[in-house]
């Protein structure tokens, strides 16, 4: 019995491949052209399928024109650049920025955006959206195809998810480069294994500003000399680079008895970019107060150590200020003495 179903399912078979190629004899198929049919349809298949990917990856064509306005100093104009950057491209829209804006940054960054024409500034209807400094859920969906964002926006909260290309936007000219690092190599002398720790230390209109306006207080000499010690202890030669627009202040009271102190430039405030390219060199960050140090331990990307808790609790500044928005989370605060504030307040 089993043999016999054993030879019935072979007959079975044998003609199902005579009906086969009895149709394909019949309709004067070649067996090349079935397969080429065959194999062109698999192609047309694998074609439409990396079109579909394509369409589904490549992003949508950024339309209208954003702007964003072009005020205060170095620190100012960078946190505006990248904030203007980052929300064009998440609303969808192209940046362009200020020939003012443009002047500034591009004698210093190899920045990229397009400049607007002074005649089209003027023509143009802009939607006018001002930015608190740090972001917020609503700015993901500014609506308007020619807006100018205004503020003093740099909070990292803008455009840290864009942190490589902002890097790229404020990559120094090359001659900046070799300027700031043979400046560098100049200062370090014979000393080997050198850590360079860039200080800057604002003094200027803040020195005033912060206590009469703000309810705060800028860096003292007990905040420099802590923030030091942090990187004396931890590296075996380190070599800390000041610059200031107060140099005379930093001369008489930053503790230089290791001689591991270069006070760099003249105090001056007519080159900031020479300053900043400096420190941003280094490999790792003091910074006090103002938008300057920030951007500078943004760029440099090492340790980078604070001034924190600098106002009172009741200080109008921080209604306009957030410290969780302004320094990274791995950045090193060292509280502020306000000790000379609380000593005013109760001569009140």
């Amino acid at each position: 019995m089993g043999k016999r179903v054993f030879w019935y399912i072979i007959l079975v078979l044998i003609v199902l491949v005579v009906m086969r190629f009895s149709y394909i004899y019949h309709t004067k198929l070649d067996v090349n052209i079935v397969m080429t049919l065959m194999r062109a349809r698999a192609l047309k298949n694998i074609t439409t399928e990396k079109v579909l990917k394509t369409s589904e990856t490549k992003p949508k064509p950024l339309t209208g024109m954003w702007t964003a306005n072009a005020i205060g100093r170095l620190g100012n104009l960078m946190g505006e650049y990248a904030t203007l950057y980052a929300l064009a491209k998440m609303n969808g829209h192209q940046a362009y920025i200020l020939p003012q804006m443009h002047s500034q940054l591009s004698k210093i960054f190899k920045i990229r955006l397009p400049v607007l024409h002074q005649e089209v500034i003027g023509r143009m209807k802009w939607r006018h959206y001002g930015l608190h400094d740090w972001m917020s859920d609503e700015y993901r969906h500014i609506e308007g195809e020619y807006v100018s964002l205004g503020g003093y926006p740099c909070s990292f909260t803008f455009y840290d998810h864009k942190k490589e290309e902002i890097l790229r936007e404020f990559t120094f000219h090359d001659f900046i480069k070799e300027e700031s690092n043979a400046y560098l190599e100049k200062v370090k002398g014979d000393r080997k294994n050198v850590t360079y720790v860039g200080i800057h230390v604002r003094r200027g209109d803040y020195v005033h500003v912060m206590p009469d306006i703000w309810k705060g207080v800028v860096a003292d000499k007990g905040y420099l000399q802590k923030a030091m010690d942090y990187f004396r202890e931890k590296y075996e030669n380190p070599l800390f680079v000041v610059t200031s627009n107060g140099m005379d202040w930093c001369k008489e009271n930053m503790n230089n008895s290791f001689g591991d102190i270069h006070f760099a430039g003249d105090g001056q405030e007519g080159s900031p970019g020479r300053d900043f390219a400096l420190l941003s060199h280094c490999n790792h960050t003091i910074m006090t107060i103002g938008t300057f140090g920030i951007w500078v331990g943004y760029l440099v990307g090492g340790e980078t150590i604070y001034l924190s808790n600098y106002t009172l609790p009741d200080s109008p500044f921080l209604k306009e200020f957030k410290y969780e928005a302004a320094f990274l989370p791995e950045w090193i605060g060292i509280p502020a003495d306000l000790s000379p504030l609380l000593n005013k307040k109760d001569h009140e």
